[in-house]
């Protein structure tokens, strides 16, 4: 299985929220440059970008954070967060960016994500699936759609995207264990290769999700409030 360590910037900080209220933010770090390279540091392959005031306002608020981070480490790093156009896609991947996730576009026009793949390769873009109550949330977070889940996963399988990312919004931030339920029954029901954001507060989460079969997991706040060590964490799955 693979792990995404968590970089969420927001006004230039690396910060935390719950259930994705911005209101609710707890700052970790005023230089997430250097989170990114003590993540480095301690064997991750992979770093998950957000840009949080990037996915309300629908444009790379944090660009100059986001590539400071691309240049100063050697592993590749994913971003999510108000990318809405292909220019957006073309101009990050250009600054360093190894893939981008695609999170409200997908729900409000899924052959956006077919073109984004056609053009640059379904290595490089992957879909953020961000759930409440099963159903689909948009804009940071802030409108939930009428499309489930389940059947967003579908569409983005016949779009050709391989990877997904779920978020159970109501898990997130919260150190509660993930949802294993639903990660395994998106997984099951769409065939695509799974990364579980949201909840997951140890080790034994990490292994109860490799048991399951599940592709990736992204870890936030257990890093931060050090609840899992990193660098087991990374020893553990290689």
């Amino acid at each position: 299985m693979k792990l995404f360590p968590a970089i969420d910037i927001k006004g230039g900080e690396c910060v935390r929220l719950k259930q994705g209220v911005f209101s609710d933010a707890t700052v970790y770090s005023k230089n997430p440059v250097m989170v990114a390279r003590e993540f480095e540091s301690m064997g991750a392959s992979f770093i998950h970008l957000v840009d949080l005031d990037g996915s309300t306002a629908g444009y790379q608020v944090n660009a100059e954070v986001i590539m400071a981070i691309a240049s100063e480490v050697s592993i590749p790093v994913e971003l999510g967060g108000g990318i809405r156009s292909l220019d957006d896609i073309k101009r990050l991947l250009d600054l360093g960016v190894y893939r981008c996730i695609i999170g409200t576009m997908a729900v409000e026009k899924p052959e956006f994500v077919a073109d984004a793949i056609k053009r640059f390769g379904a290595d490089h873009i992957v879909v953020g699936l961000d759930a409440k109550n099963g159903f689909v949330a948009t804009h940071g977070w802030e409108k939930v759609s009428t499309v489930s889940a389940v059947s967003l996963g579908k569409t983005m399988k016949e779009m050709g995207v391989k990877t997904v990312i779920y978020t159970d919004i109501s898990k997130d931030g919260m150190l509660s264990g993930p949802n294993f339920d639903k990660t395994k029954e998106l997984m099951d029901e769409t065939g695509l290769d799974i990364v579980a954001s949201g909840g997951i507060s140890s080790i034994d989460d990490l292994k109860k999700l490799d048991e399951l079969g599940i592709y990736g997991a992204v870890m936030g706040k257990a890093i931060y409030e050090k609840k899992i060590d990193l660098r087991e964490a990374c020893a553990l799955f290689r």
